[in-house]
C-alpha cells in the first residue's frame, strides 16, 4: 500500500485579532502557500479563518473558526 503524501503546505504565522464584540484572540493561522497574513484575507473566497492554539481568557490550545465579517482587526506578530 502507497503511502499518502501531505498535499498541504503548513506555514503557522501568530496573529491577535480584535472582534466586534470586543473579544481579542491570539493564535496561529495557516498561511500555506500564500505570501502573507493578508493574503488570507483580500485573496480567498472563504469566510472563516481557522485559528489554533487559541488563547482567549481562561482558554486555551483550542481550536476556533472565526467569521470574517466579525473581525474588527489582526495584527501578526513577529
Amino acid at each position: 500500500m502507497e503511502e499518502s503524501k501531505d498535499i498541504y503546505k503548513r506555514e503557522y504565522r501568530r496573529i491577535s485579532i480584535k472582534t466586534s464584540d470586543g473579544s481579542t484572540l491570539v493564535g496561529k493561522v495557516n498561511i500555506g502557500i500564500k505570501e502573507r497574513v493578508s493574503d488570507l484575507f483580500t485573496k480567498t473566497e472563504n469566510p472563516f479563518i481557522v485559528l489554533i492554539d487559541v488563547e482567549h481568557q481562561d482558554i486555551s490550545g483550542k481550536v476556533l473558526f472565526v467569521n470574517k465579517n466579525n473581525i474588527v482587526w489582526v495584527e501578526p506578530e513577529d
